[in-house]
């Protein structure tokens, strides 16, 4: 009798039933919380076709595929499934059958633009740790005219926050208003963009987020989506 091959890893799939990265699904299997066929699973475990996966002695669901989204949030949404005081969710935005994906980082309530969902942990893990630096772009508007001396502290030197260091590439959107401008960054840091011109003494009146990695905006309309593929 021979051994039926392996159907894949085990971490790999908790990533995709969880919505979790793959490192996030070794540290549940290091906790021994996850369970092969009633035999507690290690590090580097497989599984074959008809094996009982269970976590917590709940069996474990195996048709899941990997889904991805590309929504342009419009300003007063936040990206969270439970409602923050009167402002809506993402999730009205979408049909019911998306309420499972997960936020691939965040978009605070007063910005827009691009925010991409899905259930695959590892895609997400990939998109917003910042060792894999994803160039995100965005249209800011700030209540005044940013100075010349401004604009070179922020793009040669950077501006001290309490996080540490932000450093912005700042690109003027026409040659006659320095209020628009075209902001590259590849870190992602909280609400960093609208705190590094505050520390400054500006107001970020619109942030609008057109590009996200290797996705962009698009034709995608506001509060409408894209089924889009893992690249």
């Amino acid at each position: 009798m021979t051994t039926a091959e392996p159907l894949e890893r085990l971490n790999k799939h908790l990533a995709l039933q969880l919505g979790v990265s793959r490192r996030e699904a070794d540290d549940i299997i290091s906790r021994g919380n996850v369970q092969i066929n009633g035999t507690v699973a290690t590090l580097g475990a497989r599984f074959t076709t008809g094996d009982t996966i269970t976590i917590d002695g709940k069996p474990l669901k195996a048709d899941t595929a990997y889904q991805y989204i590309a929504l342009n949030k419009p300003v007063g949404y936040v990206c969270s499934r439970a409602q923050q005081g009167d402002s809506p969710t993402i999730y009205e935005l979408l049909p019911k059958e998306f309420y499972h994906l997960k936020p691939v980082g965040r978009l605070d309530r007063e910005s827009s633009g691009i925010i991409l969902l899905s259930n695959d942990g590892n895609f997400a893990y990939q998109m917003t740790h910042p060792k894999f630096a994803k160039t995100k772009i965005y249209n800011v508007r700030l209540d005044q005219e940013l100075s010349p001396l401004h604009q070179q502290m922020i793009n040669d030197h950077g501006i001290n926050l309490e996080d540490g260091n932000s450093v912005l590439q700042l690109e003027r959107m026409n040659d006659q208003d320095r209020k628009s401008w075209i902001v590259t960054m590849k870190e992602g840091r909280n609400r960093q963009i609208r705190r590094t011109f505050g520390a400054l003494g500006y107001t970020v009146t619109k942030l609008h987020r057109t590009n996200f990695g290797n996705y962009t905006l698009g034709d995608i309309q506001p509060g409408t989506y894209e089924v889009v593929a893992a690249v």
